[in-house]
């Protein structure tokens, strides 16, 4: 992998002061890569895209923007789709939303090694992400301006890297072989115990039942909740019927509804647990 430096960090030793907290989350995430590069993948893995690295730009603009506080809540996908965060560096990032209601930019670069089939473009991908544009789009109607939802949630991926075949096909955590697989949620479990750490939250949403699961392992004995939205995929067919009524319903259910608006506190149902 080829790593762009804009907002690699020093190490702590070097550093004359405490970093913020977008300054700590980019540091994460600067260990996230280092561990992820000593993965043997096996043959089976052809390309990895880590737009943590070469689209660092954008990336670091969206944790600086509005992952520089405390917050409440973490929504936690699985990992980049090759048409989302693989282009932009924005967890869900449907290009269009990134550019024009998150309003985050910068250059993208490229991966080391990159498929022909799946060309990094950047924010000008004239494609849209189906489960990006759902995403954003339906926080962009509840809260009508982006500091409303960051003001008490963030975004992050479990894993923030894709995989592919040679083929181009993405291959997702969980279809891994065993001992890779293992591998792989070990370095993702510890980069999401640090981010649930230095953001403080006292929930964590998994976006599917996968991200949902690995919260689960990986914050085990944390005082931290953890509950599940349905991923608005459109490979999901139960997500392709009024996905936003679900997830009305769902973030009702959670108790966390009216916090992402703004308006209360967080309150436990008869549905959470404690982790």
């Amino acid at each position: 992998m080829t790593t762009t430096n804009n907002d690699a960090l020093p190490p702590s030793s070097k550093r004359a002061k405490p970093l913020n907290i977008s300054e700590q989350l980019l540091e994460i995430e600067y260990r996230f890569c280092e561990e992820l590069r000593k993965i043997n993948f096996g043959s089976s893995v052809a390309y990895v895209y880590n737009p943590l690295e070469y689209a660092s730009e954008p990336h670091g603009d969206f944790v600086h923007k509005y992952g520089n506080g405390k917050k409440k809540i973490l929504f936690l996908g699985m990992n980049p789709g090759p048409f989302g965060m693989a282009q932009n560096g924005v967890p869900f990032g449907d290009p269009t939303l990134v550019r024009e209601w998150l309003k985050v930019s910068g250059k993208v670069g490229k991966p080391a090694k990159e498929h022909p089939k799946r060309p990094i473009v950047g924010l000008q991908l004239a494609k849209s992400e189906v489960s990006g544009s759902r995403f954003w789009g339906f926080f962009q109607t509840l809260c009508g301006h982006p500091d409303t939802f960051f003001a008490n949630c963030f975004v992050s991926n479990y894993c923030p890297a894709c995989f592919m075949t040679h083929t181009g096909k993405n291959i997702t955590p969980p279809t891994f072989k065993v001992d890779v697989r293992g591998k792989l949620e070990g370095v993702c479990d510890a980069f999401l115990r640090e981010v649930v750490q230095a953001l403080g939250v006292e929930w964590v949403i998994g976006v599917g039942q996968y991200a949902e699961a690995r919260a689960r392992v990986a914050l085990n004995g944390d005082k931290v909740k953890v509950g599940v939205v349905m991923h608005p995929s459109p490979i999901n067919p139960a997500a392709n019927k009024e996905w936003p009524k679900v997830m009305t319903s769902q973030l009702t259910e959670l108790g966390v509804l009216e916090v992402i608006r703004g308006h209360s506190e967080p309150h436990s149902t008869s549905e959470d647990h404690d982790i």
